[in-house]
């Protein structure tokens, strides 16, 4: 193929993909938001965020529901029929089979409605990245290309079902190539920003989560939130990517699966007796983080639902779900950032909560992540945030990523060093 058809052929698959995966991940969310309305009797939405005014009797019955249905369909789909890889694999070249992985993306989305505490961001990249192999081979693309339409695909999905273009491209390029070239990166900006676009289209746009009227001013005093509060959520983001590597590692395989996420959906159904926004991919953990207020009495409530966020989303991991960690990590660090910000409130009074949140939940997924740039933008994209945030933000986020290097590395060590994993039927 000629320099010049190749640049063709490449322009018409990250413009075609984008409009396909946005499509795909408008639907996904319309789905997302149907089930929730049958399941749990309300849309979620930046008033209303999570299920707190559903009874809990049926929240309950959503998650038993959705985890025992979905344990019976991924049995099926894991030990009966071809294999879906990740998208890293993907990626790398391992094919993705059509029809088991739209079943594989469609049960992330139902588990996640009916309140599974899991993202479901993985399923609109998993489909991107099936989008993506497809039109490499109509296109008859070679390996190199292929692997960069894979990647530039799997972003987009993440960018169209958040409308968040900038994080859509820096995740392809920053996680899934980590090859930041003019090219790549201007594929992986096109297909975003299209997919981003047509998505909203079908499933309308508005601020993930509601920060109120947040101050753009970068104070000293915020300067120096930023630095401690990186560290400490440093800390917390390695703890978490270490957690979700091991429960990921050692997931419920084969007949396990039949009756390990069924019981975590027990286990998830009685904590939301008490804890209501555990459920779904977080967004309702971290709105009580955004839109808080200088409370001591707040202080508990939120680390109750950071601790509880987090042990729950291991435990579905776990227990066989596929799903994502995005939207959790975000839930952890903006609670956690709030609760930090309300202490530093006491001697420094300058700023609202929701930008103590916002440096948390940024500095937390980062270090989760090992993603910066991709983190930050996601969490300001979804946030709608001032620019001038970014200051502040880019200082957490640079000691956050540092502290979380540092320690995950001897977290890795000293997991490398204990018992060996126990096979699961």
């Amino acid at each position: 193929m000629s320099e010049r058809r190749r640049a063709v052929a490449m322009i018409a698959a990250v413009l075609g993909l984008g409009v396909v995966i946005g499509v795909a991940a408008g639907l996904l969310t319309l789905m997302l938001y149907g089930i929730e309305h049958v399941a749990l009797g309300f849309v979620e939405s930046p008033e209303q965020p999570g299920p707190f005014a559903t009874p809990s009797w049926r929240r309950a019955l959503s998650v038993i529901v959705g985890a025992t249905l979905a344990a019976v369909i991924w049995w099926l789909l894991r030990t009966r029929s071809a294999k879906v890889p990740s998208v890293t694999k993907a990626v790398a070249g391992e094919g993705m089979p059509w029809w088991q992985t739209i079943v594989h993306v469609l049960l992330q989305i139902l588990i996640v409605g009916c309140g599974m505490s899991i993202g479901r961001e993985v399923a609109p990249r998993e489909f991107g990245a099936l989008a993506g192999q497809r039109a490499s081979g109509w296109l008859k693309l070679n390996a190199a290309d292929t692997r960069t339409i894979v990647a530039v695909a799997a972003g987009a999905g993440l960018a169209g079902v958040y409308n968040a273009p900038l994080a859509g491209a820096f995740f392809a390029v920053e996680i899934l190539l980590a090859d930041v070239t003019l090219r790549t990166v201007a594929y992986a900006f096109a297909c975003s920003t299209v997919a981003a676009w047509v998505g909203t289209l079908i499933k309308g746009t508005h601020t993930f989560y509601d920060m109120g009227e947040p101050s753009g001013l970068f104070t000293p005093d915020l300067m120096g939130f930023a630095l401690v509060a990186g560290l400490v959520c440093g800390v917390a983001g390695a703890v978490f990517r270490f957690g979700s590597s091991w429960a990921e590692r050692h997931h419920a395989t084969g007949n396990a699966i039949l009756w390990q996420l069924p019981l975590a959906g027990v286990i998830t159904g009685v904590v939301a007796i008490w804890v209501p926004q555990v459920m779904g991919n977080g967004r309702a953990t971290a709105q009580m983080g955004f839109g808080g207020d200088c409370d001591w009495a707040l202080i508990g409530v939120l680390l109750v639902s950071c601790v509880v966020k987090g042990v729950m989303t291991l435990l579905t991991i776990r227990s066989g779900a596929s799903g994502g960690v995005l939207t959790p990590g975000i839930a952890l660090g903006a609670t956690l950032g709030a609760v930090l910000g309300i202490l530093w409130l006491q001697g420094f009074g300058t700023n609202s909560i929701g930008v103590y949140a916002l440096i948390g939940a940024c500095a937390l997924l980062s270090a989760s992540q090992q993603a910066p740039l991709m983190a930050m933008c996601l969490v300001m994209e979804l946030t709608d945030a001032p620019l001038n945030l970014f200051v502040p933000v880019c200082l957490a986020v640079a000691a956050s990523t540092v502290c979380a290097q540092w320690l995950g590395a001897r977290l890795d060590r000293a997991g490398a060093a204990g018992p060996k994993p126990a096979v699961h039927a």
